[in-house]
Formats: C-alpha cells, structure tokens, sequence
C-alpha cells in the first residue's frame, strides 16, 4: 500500500542535531496517523507515495522542524506562584494563576528552565526550537486507518509522536 492521507504508517527513526549529536531514537516500531498532525509536514512530505522498506535521512532546517527559538516565549515568574517540589525540566500549560507575565498564549507549554530562591524561569518554545535537526526514518508498515483513527486525527495507542511540543527523551503523544 502507499503512503497517502488518511493511513497509518509504522515507523522507526534517528533523530539528531546537524553536527549528528544523537537526540531521540525510535527503534520500537511504532504507529502514526499520516495525514494528521502526528508527524512534520516535511516528513509527511517525503513520506508521500512510497511504501514499506522505504528509507529516507532528511535534513531539516528550524523553519521546517520546530521554529525558530522566540525569546519572547521566556519569562520569569515569582516562586511563590509554584508548589513545592518543582523542578526543572518539569512542564505545564499556560502560566500559573497569578502570574505577572502578559500576553503570552493561554494553550502554550512551558518547560521550567532555572528555580531561583524568588523567581522561576519559564519557556514556552519547544525544546527543539532553534535548532536544525536530521532524521532518519525507515516505513515499516503502511495500513489504512480506521474509521475511528480518521476521526480522532491520531492512532489511539501511539506513545510517540515527531510533531507535537515534548521534549524528546520525554514521552511524545
């Protein structure tokens, strides 16, 4: 079968950045919904019309992967507005109630990047924002989707997803 929207596609990757340091690997094949927003559109892209056994090492530009790093997107917040126990690397949505910072989108996810004794330092750009990545994939199963797959634009039981704001050695969905 080939590669074409809606389907699902098993794949298994390499991810790393441009100088080849190693960022997340998939080597448990795994299910993704092709046509949703599972995946890259570049990905998606050069997935398109090939089948299984197909192999493809992609280089990806910030535009085309995860943005540009948008310093905007940081901000400091007063400690007091945390619960104990925080630490960095932990992540949430939108701020915390009572915080100081304006204008910054409600639906955002933010990565906690520094605690200091009176403030908190906060991200909202991906973790992989910034930065040109390079991704080996190999197809290993391509099947049509479901009709209940189709309408929830995703495969229920996937773990792992290329496209969405995790950080890569947490788990993506």
């Amino acid at each position: 079968m080939l590669i074409a929207k809606p389907c699902v596609v098993t794949l298994t990757w390499a991810l790393s950045d441009a100088q080849n340091r190693p960022i997340d690997e998939l080597k448990e094949p795994t299910e993704f919904f092709f046509g949703g927003e599972d995946l890259l559109p570049k990905v998606e892209e050069t997935l398109t019309g090939q089948e299984a056994g197909f192999e493809a090492h992609l280089h990806l530009e910030p535009e085309h992967a995860f943005g540009d790093y948008d310093p905007q997107l940081v901000c400091f917040e007063d400690r007091k507005l945390f619960p104990e126990g925080i630490e960095e690397g932990m992540q949430f949505e939108g701020l915390p109630e009572g915080a100081a910072t304006e204008d910054m989108p409600s639906d955002t996810i933010f990565t906690i990047t520094e605690i200091y004794p009176s403030h908190v330092v906060l991200d909202g750009n991906h973790p992989l924002a910034g930065i040109a990545l390079r991704i080996s994939i190999k197809v290993l199963d391509v099947r049509e989707a479901t009709e209940d797959e189709i309408a929830a634009g995703s495969v229920g039981s996937s773990p792992v997803g290329l496209a969405d704001g995790a950080p890569p050695d947490e788990p993506l969905h």
